[in-house]
């Protein structure tokens, strides 16, 4: 009996000290808010982006698309797989490079398949949105996409300084979803677009693991609003907020994700 309380004992104290990283699936590329279009370069990756830490093994997406003044363009087969190094491990991943026109808002939408989490033996889908605006021209961002689950943000998305305020209404098959649950993370490391990694150098250090995944909740709107307290990528992601719960025969949570860029004041 006494064997078996300090094996507990010993999972609760590794349990409490394992820092809480929570999933993000990232759709990156370094500058959302473009003066000109121009060719840019993206990156797919699931991983822990506040600490670059365990990246995830990606399986083909189901959908990846970019919507422009109303109009859908499927990119799926313009992916290509990549390995990406996290500072802990490799993961497979995918990158594209995707040649931007005219002017306003394209907004890029990934559907992955869904991840196995083998720790808590349920499936994740992140359902991501992304946002590159060229010319400064708003045409898309505060539309809704459609997606199963989304995030649809009441702010541009590229257009934030530090200290905005982000506002954004999660949905469900169009509808407002209430008391939604939230994490928020920041891109801590740069992602390094030539090697396919993350910068070892972190931009801040957090004082305790609250502080590396925040948690917030959505009104009984589904709305939801984030001061930002840095320049840098910061990604949403709505927990659990889609319609599917199941997967294979075992539990699915499905997620709504979006990231935002905001710019310091100079």
């Amino acid at each position: 009996m006494k064997k078996k309380i300090l094996v507990l004992s010993a999972i609760i104290a590794f349990a409490i000290s394992t820092p809480v990283m929570a999933h993000f699936q990232m759709v990156y590329t370094p500058e959302s808010a473009l003066d000109k279009a121009k060719t840019i370069d993206m990156k797919l990756v699931f991983t822990h982006p506040f600490e670059a830490g365990h990246t995830m093994n990606m399986g083909t997406p189901v959908e990846f698309f970019v919507v422009r003044k109303g109009n859908k363009k499927d990119l799926t087969d313009k992916l290509k797989p990549i390995t990406w190094k996290s500072l802990t491990n490799s993961g497979s991943a995918f990158e594209l490079s995707y040649k931007l026109r005219g002017m306003g808002d394209n907004v890029f939408c990934l559907i992955p398949s869904p991840y196995y989490e083998k720790e808590e033996d349920i499936y994740i889908q992140q359902i991501t949105k992304m946002y590159v605006n060229t010319a400064g021209f708003p045409t898309d961002w505060d539309a809704e996409i459609g997606l199963p689950t989304e995030i649809v943000p009441l702010d541009k998305p590229y257009g934030l300084w530090t200290g905005n305020v982000f506002r954004g209404i999660v949905m469900r098959n169009g509808l407002p979803v209430p008391y939604a649950e939230l994490e928020v993370e920041y891109m801590n490391h740069k992602p390094l677009m030539d090697s396919n990694s993350f910068s070892k150098e972190a931009e801040v250090e957090a004082p305790q693991d609250s502080f590396v995944t925040m948690g917030i909740k959505a009104n009984s709107q589904g709305e939801f609003s984030f001061g930002i307290p840095r320049a840098g990528w910061w990604g949403f992601c709505a927990l659990g907020s889609g319609p599917a719960t199941e997967y294979k025969g075992k539990e699915l949570s499905q997620d709504a994700v979006i990231w935002i860029q905001a710019k310091d004041m100079k």
